[in-house]
């Protein structure tokens, strides 16, 4: 697959995970492109860390407004209805549990849920930013990432990077698969991309995997 049908087919099977009503937090980068394949009757509320519900789409080229950012520093607009209020008030949202659910990246994850997805040890880094509580705060956590990352393996038998938060992954979708990490299992994969076999997975991963045996095709609708 190219770069760009591996960000499509990730998106597009983890807008299939988000509810009409759902708050929903959207980590940079790769989730940022999951409201682009919503279904029509599909209405979430994007929750923005550094202070806005109500987030809209990036805005078209040459009509950025700097006043209006997600938390990654990124142009966005708002939608209709939008609150927005200081970023003390939108942890708490975070923190009270608030959140259905966030769509994050990842360095690493590994057989127990723990994440590792904001240092890379001698690189810089400007911080943690509000991963840490989304992952503790939120019912639902689902990772959107590549497979592998130049060839390398990101899905461990144990983290190697520093954690952001341990043990709260509940899902893991990759254009390979989609892999429920389920507590007291493992992880369990449920569906196999039809591009790839098991064989291609086992592969690419360290960790081991339980395969479902209700083994289905990856949803892409």
């Amino acid at each position: 697959m190219e770069k760009k049908q591996i960000r499509e087919v990730i998106a597009k099977r983890v807008a299939l995970e988000l509810k009409d009503g759902d708050v929903v937090n959207l980590g940079i980068g790769l989730p940022t492109m999951i409201p682009n394949f919503l279904k029509p009757d599909v209405h979430v509320m994007i929750q923005s860390e550094n202070g806005m519900i109500g987030m809209g789409p990036q805005p078209e080229e040459g009509k950025e407004d700097p006043n209006w950012i997600n938390a990654g520093g990124g142009p966005i607009t708002a939608n209709d209805h939008a609150a927005t209020f200081d970023s003390a008030e939108s942890f708490a949202i975070i923190r009270g549990g608030h959140v259905d659910i966030s769509v994050l990246g990842a360095l690493q994850v590994d057989e127990n849920g723990d994440l590792a997805n904001w240092l890379i040890p001698g690189k810089m880094a400007p911080g943690m930013g509000g991963a840490m509580d989304l992952l503790v705060g939120t019912r639902k956590v689902i990772l959107a990432m590549e497979h592998t990352a130049k060839g390398k393996v990101k899905i461990m038998k144990k983290c190697t990077l520093p954690l952001t938060a341990a043990g709260q992954v509940d899902m893991i979708v990759t254009e390979m698969c989609v892999i429920e990490v389920r507590k007291g299992e493992g992880l369990v994969v449920t569906e196999l991309h039809p591009e790839f076999t098991k064989e291609d997975v086992i592969a690419a991963t360290e960790a081991n995997l339980i395969w479902s045996p209700d083994l289905k095709p990856m949803r892409q609708e």
